[in-house]
């Protein structure tokens, strides 16, 4: 799951948002401090998530959404909740439930994390003025997001159409002997993307793999947009070099240095920054 960090701000506090395409997860710590400060935060957590109705709510919602889910130990919660006896932190819920709604993070952006469906219940209960103002804000987050994933993926696109049939068809006529397998021309075309790879990222595809086994997708889709340009404007230059009949080391030296090239042209051009 590829996950990042994104900081907004409600009211004067920032707010910290692990995103993804699968889930939002709230930083409800950051929210806390909204109304005591940072050195109580954890402090409100606790007193909210021993409450009955909290623990009925988060039951609820792990049973909607998480089949590992321990039900027992959550009945055994709630028994205990209103109890002056009964403590609760968000991981020892997590640890004794086997719970998915809320993790605790450490270090750099650090602190309690709720999916967005729990963290809107808590800032129910810490300030519901607050609560609409980060509805808004987040609202806003996804929809520059969504209006980002639809650019990049309609570039993307744009792009493959255009190079696709040049690449390949270079590729073909000058790269791959007569009676070769499917498995050997297949072959040549992941060695050629690699070469691409090495030229503009300095590293192949499994390579980068091996490096971030949980990222998602491909070395190509975690590009930046000056780079699918790059890479776009090599797929075209590499063909003419394929047709020249260069040795790939020869080719790999030149789309490197043209890489390296246009990557600081580009890095400093203002449309290209509007459509981050």
């Amino acid at each position: 799951m590829n996950q990042k960090i994104k900081v907004i701000t409600v009211q004067n506090i920032e707010i910290s948002i692990v995103t993804s395409k699968e889930n939002d997860f709230i930083c409800i710590t950051d929210i806390a401090k909204s109304k005591i400060g940072e050195s109580r935060a954890a402090d409100i957590i606790k007193n909210w998530i021993r409450n009955r109705s909290t623990l009925e709510f988060l039951g609820t919602w792990e049973q909607m959404y998480n089949p590992v889910f321990k039900v027992v130990e959550f009945d055994h919660f709630k028994m205990q909740a209103g109890l002056p006896s009964f403590v609760l932190s968000p991981g020892q819920w997590v640890e004794k439930t086997n719970a998915k709604g809320i993790y605790v993070k450490l270090g750099k952006y650090g602190g309690t994390y709720a999916h967005k469906d729990i963290a809107f219940e808590f800032c129910s209960a810490v300030s519901p003025v607050f609560k609409l103002f980060l509805i808004k804000e987040f609202q806003r987050l996804k929809a520059d997001e969504n209006d980002r994933l639809k650019l990049e993926w309609n570039f993307q696109r744009t792009l493959a159409k255009v190079n696709y049939h040049i690449h390949t068809d270079a590729i073909k006529e000058n790269l791959i002997p007569a009676e070769l397998t499917k498995f050997q021309i297949s072959f040549v075309y992941a060695n050629e993307a690699d070469m691409l790879n090495v030229a503009l990222f300095g590293k192949t595809a499994q390579e980068w793999r091996t490096e971030n086994p949980e990222a998602e997708g491909n070395i190509r889709d975690q590009a930046t947009i000056e780079q699918l340009v790059v890479l776009s404007n090599m797929e075209s230059i590499n063909a003419v070099l394929i047709n020249q009949s260069l040795p790939q080391n020869e080719r790999l030296f030149q789309l490197n240095q043209i890489a390296i090239t246009q990557m600081r042209s580009l890095l400093g051009y203002k449309s290209l920054k509007k459509l981050k």
